[in-house]
Formats: C-alpha cells, structure tokens, sequence
C-alpha cells in the first residue's frame, strides 16, 4: 500500500491554523527586543559606575555600591525574562512543528499540541511578570530631587 500524500488544501489549511502561533512568536520576538534593549542599557550603565566607583568616597561612593547591586540585580531579573521568553518561543515552535507533523503522517497529536501550547503561555507570562519586576526595580534608582518639584 502507498502512502497517500496531504493534499495541497490539508497543508493551507495546517498553514492556517499555525498562523495565531506565528503571530505569538512575532510578540515574543518583540518583546525580547525590548528586554535585549533594556539589558544592554542595564550593562552600559554599570560599566560607567565601576569606572567612577574606584574613585568616589564618602556618600557618592555609598550610592555607587547601592546602584551597582541595583543594577546587578536587574541584570538578573532581565536574564531570567529572556531565558523565559526565549523558552516561551520554543514551545510556541514546537507547537507549529507538531501541527504539520500530525497532518503530514496523520498522527493525533492533540495532547501534544495542547499541551505545548499551554506550557508556552505560561512561560510568557512568566517572562512578563520578570518584566513587571524588573521595571519596578528599575524605578528604584530614579529619584527626582525635591527642590526640581517645586
């Protein structure tokens, strides 16, 4: 007996249904453009405190050691978004490859599919919520002095 290929509709059709995960990947993509971004900015920044950390006393060499664990801090909190992120686009991939090897070899991949799908949701959302917190660390350095407020 000779395997019957899928037809060109099967395939547009698994085309189409693959199309709200590559939409998801697209908003992954973005989003870790923005924590790359936000990574990159946390790292110059440190890199300018060590140079100015040596040579600082008293208060200022106080609130150079506080920023540098603050942003420490970030570096990790940013790192761990993007492990998650990246995770999340993974499983998003694999959800799209499972799709058209269960319509190629005719295979009931549901489970599968279900599953990876809701295991990439949940790795984004926990990649925003370390955005979330990252941001709200982030905050923590921005002081407005007083005396501007008046």
């Amino acid at each position: 007996m000779i395997p019957t290929l899928p037809g060109v509709t099967t395939v547009a059709q698994t085309i189409a249904l693959s199309l709200a995960p590559v939409f998801l990947l697209a908003g992954i993509g973005q989003l870790l453009n923005v924590l790359a971004g936000r990574l990159s900015r946390v790292v110059d920044r440190t890199r300018a405190l060590e140079v100015l950390h040596p040579r600082s006393s008293g208060p200022e060499h106080d609130r150079h050691v506080w920023e540098l664990r603050l942003l420490d801090r970030r570096i990790s909190i940013i790192n761990h978004a993007l492990f998650l992120a990246v995770s999340s686009a993974i499983m998003t991939c694999i959800v799209i490859a499972c799709l058209f090897i269960a319509t190629l070899a005719k295979l009931h991949l549901a489970t599968i599919v279900a599953l990876s799908f809701i295991l990439a949701m949940i790795l984004l959302v926990a990649a925003l919520v370390s955005f979330m917190i990252e941001v709200r660390v982030s905050l923590r350095a921005i002081h407005v002095r007083q005396e501007l407020l008046r």
